[in-house]
C-alpha cells in the first residue's frame, strides 16, 4: 500500500464521507446535466433528503433498492442517498430487456425501484413478469412532465422529507451497493461492493494516476451504472471536489463532441470503440475547440494506432487501463508522461498482479498467462452464487478471466479473454493482437477475430471487419488485409477468412462479444456452438 494512503476507519459511510469533505464547497458546481446544474450544497441537501425519503418508505438498513436511471443529477442523489441511509442500491444497466430486469428484481429482492420516466415501460413489463417485493416506484421525470399513476414523483418525494441529520453508522467492510456484471454468457452476476471499496479506487487510482483535481471538469461517456463510469463520474470527481458533466443520451461521437466543445471538460473518459468512432467522424472538432488535458480508456485494450492518432489530433494522452466490475475500477494502467500505447501499462500502487499458467504457477516474462489481482477494492462476492464466487474470489486474489503478458520492462499487454484465446498451429493466438493490427489499416474501423475449424478440423482465424465510411468491401481488399497482417505478425496469426460486416455485437460497455460471432459461425455451418 502506498505510504501516503491511509485506510478508512472501521465505521465508515462512503456517502457521508463525500458530503463531509465537500462541505466547504457548497457554492461550487458538482453536476451539470441536460436539465441544469447542482451545486455541492444542493447535492448535500438532496442526498440527505433522499436518505430520509427512502427510510420513510419503510425501507431499512441493508434492504436493496433497484436504481434504473439514465445519467442525470437524480442518479447520484439516489445512489448516495441510499448509501447515506445504510440502504443498498442495485445500479443496473439501462440498455437491457424487461426479462433482464425481471431476473434482477427477483435476484436482488429489491423493496423499491427508482426509475427514469423513459425507462418505466421496461420496468413495468419486468414487474409483470416476475415475483417481486417491490412496494414503491419512484419516477425521475428526466426532462418529461408526464406523471404516472401509482408511482411517486421523484422531486415531490424528496421535497416531502427533511434531510437526514447523520449518515447510518455503516462499516467500511459491509455491503454498500451492487453492480451486475455485463457478462458475455449466462445470467448476470450481482457483484457486492463495500463502503470502503470506492474510497480505495479514488485514493489509489484517481488521485495518484489520473491526477484528478478540484479544478477539473470531468465527462464520462461510460454511464454511471458501469463500474468504470461510477468511478469516473461520481467517486473520483466528488473525492477531489471537481465538477461533472452527465449526459442521458447514447454517447455517439456527435453527442460527445457537443459536450466537449460547449462545456469544455478537462478530463474525458471513454472506451476504445468510442475513441475509434470519434476519430472516424466527419464532425471531429479541431484541437482549439476543446479543453482536454487528459483522457482515460477502459473496457477493452486500446489499440496503439487509435491512441497515437487521438494524441496527435488533440494533444492529450489517453491513459489506458484495465479494471473490472469485481475490482470496481482500474488496477493496471498507463500513466501521464509514461504512456506506452499498445500496452495496458503497469500495476497501480496498492494492487498486486500475477500471471499464472495452466498449472497455477507464475509464467516467465513475455509469456501469456491468466491475470490474477490482489487489492483492497475487490468485491465481497457474487450474491447467491457460491460456485461463481469460489471460481473468482480466491482468498485474497481475484481471477480476472483475462490473459496478459508482461515484458522485461514491466509493461502488461492484453492477450484476450481466457475463453477467447485461440491455438493455431499449436501456438496461442490472441484475437486482440490480430484485431489491433487490422485496425491499423487505413480502411478498417473495427475488427473482431474468432477461431473457426478448417476442413481438417484445425483451428484457423477468421476476422469480421467493419470498414470506415466511404470504403467498399471487395475480394481485393480482403487479400490486402491478409497481407497487411502477415507483414506485421507471425504467419500463423493472419486471418484465413475475412467477412465484411456493418457492425459487431457488443456488450453495453462496448466489449466485443466474440461468442456471438462464434454462435453465428456455428449456425451457418449447421453445427452447435
Amino acid at each position: 500500500m502506498p505510504a501516503d494512503c491511509s485506510a478508512p476507519p472501521p465505521e465508515f459511510n462512503f456517502a457521508g464521507h463525500l458530503l463531509a469533505i465537500n462541505a466547504e464547497r457548497a457554492a461550487k458546481t458538482a453536476y451539470i446535466d441536460d436539465r441544469g446544474s447542482l451545486t455541492y450544497g444542493e447535492l448535500d441537501e438532496k442526498v440527505r433528503r433522499a436518505a430520509s425519503a427512502l427510510l420513510g418508505l419503510g425501507i431499512r438498513s441493508e434492504d436493496r433498492v433497484l436504481l434504473l436511471m439514465n445519467d442525470c443529477t437524480d442518479w447520484p442523489v439516489t445512489f448516495l442517498g441510499a448509501l447515506y441511509a445504510g440502504i443498498v442500491p442495485v445500479a443496473v444497466n439501462t440498455l437491457l430487456t424487461p426479462a433482464d430486469y425481471a431476473y434482477m428484481l427477483e435476484h436482488s429482492r429489491a423493496r423499491a425501484a427508482l426509475v427514469s420516466r423513459a425507462l418505466l415501460p421496461k420496468l413495468s413489463a419486468a414487474l409483470g413478469a416476475c415475483r417481486h417485493g417491490v412496494r414503491h416506484i419512484v419516477v425521475s421525470r428526466d426532462g418529461s412532465d408526464a406523471e404516472v399513476g401509482g408511482t411517486l414523483d421523484f422531486d415531490d418525494w424528496l421535497a416531502g422529507h427533511e434531510p437526514l441529520a447523520a449518515p447510518a453508522p455503516t462499516l467500511s467492510d459491509e455491503p454498500a451497493f451492487w453492480l451486475y456484471s455485463s457478462g458475455s454468457t449466462g445470467k448476470p452476476k450481482g457483484t457486492v461492493h463495500t463502503h470502503g471499496n470506492p474510497y480505495w479506487t479514488a485514493e489509489l487510482y484517481a488521485k495518484p494516476v489520473l491526477g484528478m483535481r478540484e479544478d477539473d471538469i470531468v465527462f464520462s461517456a461510460a454511464k454511471l451504472f458501469f463500474a468504470y463510469g461510477l468511478g469516473n463520474a461520481l467517486t473520483f470527481p466528488l473525492s477531489v471536489g471537481a465538477s461533472v458533466v452527465l449526459m442521458a443520451e447514447r454517447p455517439t461521437p456527435e453527442a460527445c463532441f457537443e459536450r466537449l466543445t460547449r462545456l469544455r471538460p478537462t478530463i474525458f473518459c471513454g472506451a476504445p470503440t468510442g475513441y475509434a468512432g470519434m476519430l472516424a467522424s466527419a464532425a471531429l472538432p479541431p484541437r482549439p475547440q476543446v479543453a482536454l488535458r487528459l483522457c482515460s480508456s477502459a473496457g477493452e485494450a486500446l489499440p496503439q494506432d487509435i491512441g497515437e492518432r487521438f494524441t496527435s489530433h488533440f494533444g492529450c494522452e489517453i491513459i489506458d487501463g484495465i479494471g473490472s466490475t469485481e475490482m470496481l475500477h482500474i488496477f493496471i494502467s498507463n500513466r501521464s508522461g509514461d504512456v506506452r500505447y499498445g500496452t495496458t501499462g503497469k500495476p497501480v500502487g496498492g494492487y498486486e498482479v500475477e500471471l499464472r499458467g495452466e498449472d497455477g504457477k507464475p509464467v516467465a516474462a513475455g509469456e501469456i498467462g491468466d491475470l490474477y489481482i490482489r487489492g483492497p477494492s475487490s468485491a465481497l462476492m457474487y450474491w447467491n452464487n457460491r460456485e461463481k464466487s469460489r471460481e473468482t474470489f480466491l482468498g485474497a486474489w481475484t481471477r480476472s478471466g483475462d490473459k496478459y503478458s508482461c515484458d522485461a520492462d514491466g509493461y502488461y499487454t492484453y492477450a484476450g479473454r481466457s475463453d477467447d484465446m485461440l491455438k493455431v498451429s499449436g501456438q496461442y493466438v490472441s484475437p486482440f493482437e490480430v484485431e489491433a493490427t487490422l485496425v491499423q489499416h487505413p480502411a478498417v474501423l473495427e475488427a473482431a477475430v474468432i477461431g473457426v475449424a478448417d476442413a481438417e478440423g484445425l483451428t484457423k482465424t477468421k476476422a469480421y471487419v467493419v470498414l470506415k465510411p466511404g470504403q467498399q468491401a471487395s475480394d481485393a481488399l480482403a487479400a490486402d488485409l491478409k497481407a497487411f497482417v502477415k507483414s506485421r505478425l507471425a504467419p500463423h496469426k493472419y486471418p484465413r477468412q475475412i467477412e465484411f460486416v456493418g457492425d459487431l455485437p457488443k456488450t453495453a460497455t462496448g466489449k466485443i462479444q466474440r461468442f456471438r460471432l462464434r454462435e453465428q459461425e456455428a449456425a451457418s455451418q449447421g453445427v452447435h456452438a
